[in-house]
C-alpha cells in the first residue's frame, strides 16, 4: 500500500471511529452543534490534505481532536463566546504552554458517561419530530453530510437542511438537555433510540419509494450506529438484539435482488449468496441472549429470533413456520400493532393454516388500520394463490400493484399476476 492509500485508509478508519467522539466532546464543551460539526469536518479536511504528505500521526484521534478543538476555539473567540468550558480550555492551554495533544486530557473533567452516549440520546430525543431525529442522528452521530442524507431519503438537499436546522433549533429553544437519561427514563428512551436506528435500516432494507429496492448504505450505517450503542451500553440486551436483527436481515441482501435489480422473494433466494459471516455473528448474539436469564424478550429480541429461524433453515421448505408464529404471538403481546398482526397471519398461512390466515387478514383489512399499505393485499393475494383461488388472488394482486411504492415491488407483483393470468388461459 502506497502512502496515499495508507493515508486514505487511515482517514476512513478515523472517520468511522472518531467522528462521533470528537463531535460529542465539542458539543459538550461549547454547546454549539454547528460549531462542533464544522470544526470536526474541518479537522478531517486538514487530515486529508496533510497526512498524504506528512504521514499518518501515531495517534490519529488525538491529532484530529486537537485540530477540531482549536478550530472551535478560534470560531468562538471571534464571536466573543466564552462558556465556562471554553474558559477552562483557555486556562488549560496557558498552564500547559499550548493546546493538549491527548484526547484523554480533554475528557479529564468530563462526566462518567461518555459524551457520545449523551449525543445519541439527544439526537433521538422524543421532543423532536421523528424525521428530525433520523436526520440529526445520521448527520451528527453518523457523520453523513446533508447531501448524502437527502439522497438516501430521496428529498431535496434544501429540505434535509431545513430538517436539521429545525431539529437543532428545537434542542436550543426547548432546552433539551445534553445528557444521558436517568435510570428511570433509560429503558423507554433507549427504545426510542433503537427505533430511530431501525427506521434508518428499514429505509435501506425496503425503500419507501423510488426504483431501488435496497439502499445498502443506509443498512450499513444503521448497523454501524447500532454497534456504537452496543459499545456504549454493553449490558443492555435490546441494543444487542437489534444488532442481531439487522445483521441477519442485511446478510440476505445479496440474494434479495436479481441482476436487473428486481425483487427475489425469500422462498426463491439462493441461500448460498447470503453473507455467512453476518449470519454467524447475528446467530451468536441471539444464542448469547437466550442464555441470559435476566434478558427479557423485548421486541427486537423476538424479531431477531424470527430472523434466526430463517437463517438456520437450509432451504425455504425447512423453515419452522410454527416457531415463527410462536414468536409473533409473544411479540404482539408487547407490540400490538397492525404490521405484527399482518406478519403473524402470513406466518400462520405458511405454517399450513391458510384459511385461518386469510380470516385474520380479512379482519385486519376491515379494521382499516393498515390503510393503503400495499403488503396487506399482496399477502392476501399470495395466500389466495396458494389456496388455488386464482381469480380472487388476481384481484388482490391488482390492488397491491396500484399501491406498491417502488418499481421492483411493482414489477414483482406484476409477474405474479401474469403467472396467474397465464394459468387462467391454459
Amino acid at each position: 500500500m502506497n502512502d496515499a492509500d495508507e493515508s486514505a485508509a487511515a482517514i476512513a478508519r478515523a472517520y468511522r471511529e472518531e467522528w462521533p467522539r470528537i463531535v460529542a466532546t465539542l458539543i459538550a464543551a461549547t454547546g454549539d452543534w454547528d460549531v462542533a460539526e464544522d470544526a470536526t469536518a474541518d479537522a478531517f479536511e486538514k487530515a486529508a490534505a496533510r497526512w498524504r504528505t506528512e504521514g499518518v500521526p501515531r495517534t490519529p484521534g488525538a491529532w484530529l481532536t486537537t485540530v477540531a478543538r482549536n478550530r472551535a476555539l478560534d470560531v468562538l473567540r471571534r464571536r466573543g463566546v466564552e462558556s465556562a468550558k471554553v474558559r477552562e480550555w483557555m486556562a488549560m492551554d496557558e498552564a500547559m504552554g499550548g493546546p493538549p495533544t491527548d484526547p484523554a486530557e480533554l475528557a479529564a473533567a468530563a462526566a462518567d458517561w461518555d459524551d457520545r452516549l449523551r449525543l445519541v440520546f439527544t439526537c433521538a430525543h422524543p421532543a423532536l419530530p421523528l424525521e428530525g431525529r433520523v436526520a440529526l442522528t445520521l448527520r451528527t452521530v453518523g457523520g453523513l453530510d446533508t447531501a448524502e442524507i437527502a439522497r438516501a431519503f430521496l428529498v431535496p438537499e434544501s429540505t434535509m437542511a431545513q430538517r436539521l436546522v429545525r431539529a437543532k433549533r428545537k434542542i436550543r429553544n426547548a432546552g433539551i438537555p445534553y445528557r444521558v437519561p436517568s435510570a428511570e427514563e433509560l429503558p423507554e428512551r433507549l427504545l426510542g433510540v433503537l427505533a430511530v436506528l431501525m427506521l434508518v435500516h428499514n429505509e435501506g432494507y425496503l425503500a419507501s419509494s423510488g426504483d431501488r429496492l435496497l439502499r445498502l448504505d443506509l443498512q450499513e450505517e444503521a448497523i454501524r450506529l447500532t454497534r456504537l450503542v452496543v459499545e456504549l451500553l454493553p449490558d443492555a440486551p435490546e441494543p444487542r438484539a437489534l444488532l442481531a436483527l439487522l445483521l441477519l436481515q442485511h446478510a440476505r441482501s445479496p440474494a434479495r435482488v436479481d441482476a436487473t435489480g428486481d425483487l427475489v422473494p425469500l422462498d426463491e433466494q439462493d441461500r448460498s449468496r447470503w453473507n455467512a459471516a453476518e449470519l454467524a455473528e447475528g446467530l451468536a448474539v441471539v444464542d448469547a441472549l437466550e442464555r441470559e436469564p435476566h434478558a427479557a424478550a423485548g421486541p427486537y429480541r423476538l424479531q431477531a429470533e424470527i430472523q434466526a429461524v430463517h437463517a438456520r433453515a437450509a432451504t425455504a421448505a425447512d423453515t419452522d413456520w410454527r416457531a415463527i408464529v410462536r414468536c409473533y404471538d409473544r411479540l404482539r403481546e408487547i407490540q400490538p400493532v397492525p404490521v405484527v398482526e399482518l406478519n403473524r397471519a402470513v406466518a400462520l398461512g405458511l405454517a399450513g393454516e391458510v384459511g385461518a390466515a386469510l380470516d385474520e387478514l380479512g379482519r385486519l383489512e376491515a379494521s382499516g388500520r393498515l390503510g393503503d399499505y400495499h403488503l396487506l393485499p399482496a399477502a392476501q393475494a399470495d395466500l389466495l394463490r396458494r389456496a388455488g383461488r386464482f381469480d380472487a388472488a388476481a384481484a388482490r394482486y391488482r390492488d397491491a400493484i396500484g399501491l406498491a411504492p417502488t418499481g421492483p415491488e411493482r414489477r414483482f407483483l406484476e409477474r405474479r399476476l401474469a403467472e396467474l393470468e397465464s394459468l387462467a388461459i391454459e
